[in-house]
């Protein structure tokens, strides 16, 4: 006699542009920080695949990053990511931001570019319009609304913050209506299909963006060298990449001040994910114009 599957699994795309709060969202979701979050935009590179359990239904979502006009190879790659993402995905999830500074009436022009991209896949798209808590009067989310609305492919419009939760509830459920029938494809007690130092190094990263200026984080990369559990602690030995010598200078700082402080931020973020103690060591080496290079990317893991 055939087993009647009553659960619904399924792979939902995360996508939109740089800066949008797709990590905030995922964050939230899962209960637990597995994507960078930043105020710089294009701080993901790499697809994350997050799973999340409800009592009926498990979402494999995958965190892309903010897709935009490519330059460089880096940014190339992290295009490819997030597109290979959507094609492989059941649903699309499409955020905006909906106080972005710039917008007037409607959707930015990049965010047509945006849309265009997913809607050549034919995948149902729910529309989440974030940070609508940064706007006092709602009426002017209307226009966004009516804009949103007549973009094909799309199966619902859901205004949300994912910085305070609201409407978060309200879009699980309907993403999981959406969802195929089919088992769980993942362990209940499954995260994420990254080992736990992908998200060491991506810990790393994040306080590198977040204490150092301007076009800086987006010449660094960080690769783990030794990454050994003991007893009762994890010790860790990771190199931050620079592509020039006074980006390498700044990196560490007077005194040795500034990687210190990266350092401190990186390893209690990590002593939360890992539930122990780390002893966390950062060296920082200068890998000429790597994000130039298919070579250089290739080292740093983006390939």
């Amino acid at each position: 006699m055939t087993e009647i599957i009553k659960s619904k699994c399924g792979f939902a795309a995360v996508v939109g542009m740089p800066n949008v709060g797709k990590s905030t969202l995922l964050n939230r979701i899962l209960g637990q920080k597995l994507s960078i979050v930043t105020a710089k935009p294009q701080t993901t590179r790499n697809r994350i695949l997050a799973v999340h359990n409800t009592d009926d239904a498990q979402i494999i979502f995958l965190d892309t990053p903010g897709l935009h006009r490519a330059k460089g190879n880096l940014n190339a790659y992290m295009n490819k990511a997030a597109e290979d993402a959507i094609g492989e995905s059941d649903v699309c999830v499409w955020i905006v931001d909906s106080a972005h500074r710039k917008r007037r009436e409607g959707l930015l022009p990049e965010e047509d570019e945006v849309i265009r991209r997913i809607a050549t896949l034919n995948l149902p798209i729910i529309a989440l319009l974030n940070k609508v808590d940064a706007i006092k009067d709602k009426k002017k989310l209307l226009p966004l609304l009516e804009a949103v609305a007549k973009v094909n492919g799309i199966v619902e419009i859901i205004p949300i913050s994912a910085l305070d939760g609201d409407g978060v509830d309200k879009f699980i459920e309907i993403l999981v209506d959406k969802l195929p029938i089919s088992p769980r494809l993942y362990p209940k007690d499954m995260l994420s299909d990254k080992a736990e130092r992908f998200f060491v190094s991506e810990l790393i990263r994040e306080a590198l963006t977040e204490l150092t200026r301007q076009e800086l984080p987006y010449s660094t990369a960080v690769t783990i060298d030794k990454y050994v559990e003991e007893t009762d602690l994890c010790l860790i030995h990771a190199v931050i990449h620079v592509e020039k010598k006074s980006q390498k200078g700044i990196i560490i700082g007077k005194n040795g001040s500034m990687v210190k402080e990266i350092g401190t931020r990186a390893r209690q973020g990590a002593e939360k994910l890992l539930g122990c103690p780390v002893d966390l060591r950062l060296h920082v080496n200068i890998a000429e114009d790597w994000t130039k290079k298919q070579s250089g990317l290739k080292k740093m893991g983006y390939e």
